[in-house]
């Protein structure tokens, strides 16, 4: 990644944050290796995009769940069960977070960058339990930061 991406990037999950102060970050980096370790329970992985976006690639795992209507009062019996949120950038999974932690779930953190940074890192994502090589780019002008 040039400095110029880098920059971008910076700056866009700067304002996430300010956006959304008391939503918790993990980076790809953490959450890759937490998936890796064998000895910790994984979290719930939840995907904040459009239907049309999770059918094409997700993370492994994951569940689709808009951050504009959730209904998980009887999903998860434990407050402290541990979930990340993502989406494309970070914006819309950071409105799911928010809204789990105002439901009383303790340990709820955004993916930092999202699936943007996930696949940009060459991480895997996948279409049912397959790998595949693309995600969808959200609209024109997110799909230049692909």
């Amino acid at each position: 990644m040039n400095f110029s991406d880098q920059l971008k990037w910076h700056l866009l999950n700067y304002l996430i944050k300010i956006k959304f102060p008391t939503v918790n970050t993990i980076s790809t980096e953490e959450l890759a290796t937490w998936l890796e370790d064998k000895h910790r329970k994984d979290p719930l992985l939840f995907d904040a995009r459009t239907p049309l976006e999770y059918f094409i690639s997700h993370l492994h795992g994951a569940y689709f769940i808009p951050s504009k209507s959730i209904e998980l009062e009887n999903t998860i019996e434990d407050s402290s069960t541990p979930i990340v949120t993502y989406c494309s950038v970070g914006y819309r999974s950071a409105i799911l977070a928010r809204k789990l932690q105002k439901m009383g779930y303790k340990q709820v953190f955004n993916l930092e960058g999202s699936l943007f940074a996930w696949f940009s890192e060459n991480r895997p994502v996948f279409c049912d339990d397959k790998i595949v090589s693309s995600i969808h780019p959200y609209n024109l002008f997110w799909s230049l930061w692909l």
